[in-house]
């Protein structure tokens, strides 16, 4: 027999006979299910974490969307962080802050979002989505062939979700804390592409 409640749909047994669905999402969350917990969670902000630590940022937005607090607000914000939309980040703090103005957190992040945007923009643009692309793409026929040749066998390849889950787990649990790291990080990036 199947009930359906909310967006999930739970099989009626001895979990469902004797846990609601955010006890059941708790349960998921402990055992590092984020996604599954997400599915059975009926409290959009429990939703939204869960989504969060799955690593699926849109989904997330979404379920913090649905809540009317500062902690939404700001949760939405960070979402937009990880997404490279620092201009969404930025309004997403801003109305965490109008609701919450002595919030040191959501100061923090929403001055290292914008000033990221603004970063971003100096350099022309946002490249998270991939909208802006070459002008042109020109072979030169002329050249010696002088690349290497690199072969990666199938069990070395990663793909790309099993990276960021790699990834996931590595990250601090605070956003202002994974912003300064993401910025250094990227910033060394930059020099060391520099000095080449």
């Amino acid at each position: 027999m199947i009930w359906k409640s909310g967006a999930a749909v739970v099989a009626i047994s001895w979990i469902g006979l004797w846990m609601t669905g955010d006890q059941h999402g708790d349960r998921l969350m402990r055992a590092e299910k984020f996604a599954d917990a997400a599915v059975v969670y009926n409290d959009p902000m429990r939703q939204g974490v869960a989504w969060y630590r799955a690593g699926e940022f849109e989904k997330a937005t979404q379920s913090f969307a649905r809540v009317a607090t500062p902690e939404a607000q700001f949760n939405q914000g960070n979402c937009w962080v990880m997404l490279g939309k620092y201009d969404k980040a930025v309004a997403s703090y801003d109305q965490a802050i109008k609701q919450r103005p002595d919030w040191t957190q959501a100061l923090e992040n929403r001055d290292l979002a914008a000033a990221r945007a603004k970063m971003l923009e100096l350099k022309g643009g946002d490249l998270g989505d991939q909208q802006v692309g070459a002008d042109e793409i020109v072979f030169d026929k002329k050249k010696d062939d002088q690349g290497q040749e690199t072969e990666i066998a199938g069990d070395q390849a990663a793909s790309d979700a099993t990276v960021q889950a790699v990834w996931l787990r590595q990250v601090q649990t605070k956003p202002a804390d994974f912003l300064r790291s993401k910025f250094a990080f990227q910033q060394a990036e930059q020099d060391a592409g520099g000095t080449q």
